[in-house]
């Protein structure tokens, strides 16, 4: 399977940036609250993700022509995922338009899943069943609306590596 670039306003990083690192977490909009006997309840407003991209290669990212003002597109290629009994799933974010999402059955006495069918509208994605399947796994590669910084770049002059880092916000 071949696996699309990770973008950024329609900027592909290439490889000549060095291969990407990239990590992402959630983002607040989560409080953890105790009752007066002593209960612990979750109060969740909103959930947003962050994350930082990377690398060094020889040569720079070929961002400095966005205006890191807006906001932009970020394609990721971090794959999620996501496992239950039935074959009807919700993204929790959309998936990248040009890699559509793709499922594995699981079958009772196989240590390896099954690739099926699926069918994905906006967020929503159908698996085709698999008979005697016990779980179906959805996965995708998901898309931000996002807020970035401003990537940190340096150069080594001794190797004409350079490096950079820049962090992002889902907006």
């Amino acid at each position: 399977m071949s696996l699309p670039p990770l973008m950024l306003a329609g900027i592909p990083l290439h490889l000549m940036a060095g291969p990407a690192q990239y990590s992402e977490q959630p983002l607040g909009g989560e409080t953890n609250l105790r009752l007066s006997g002593g209960r612990l309840v979750t109060q969740r407003h909103w959930e947003k993700m962050s994350g930082s991209i990377s690398g060094s290669g020889y040569a720079p990212p070929g961002l400095d022509g966005l205006d890191f003002a807006l906001h932009h597109e970020l394609r990721s290629t971090k794959t999620r995922t996501l496992q239950g009994t039935g074959t009807s799933f919700t993204l929790p974010a959309a998936p990248r338009p040009d890699k559509a999402p793709w499922a594995f059955a699981f079958l009772p006495g196989r240590s390896d899943p099954v690739a099926t069918p699926c069918a994905a509208v906006g967020r929503s994605v159908t698996v085709t069943a698999v008979p005697g399947a016990s779980a179906y796994q959805v996965w995708f590669m998901p898309m931000y609306i996002v807020k970035c910084s401003r990537p940190n770049e340096g150069q080594d002059s001794s190797s004409s590596m350079f490096s950079w880092t820049l962090s992002w916000e889902e907006a």
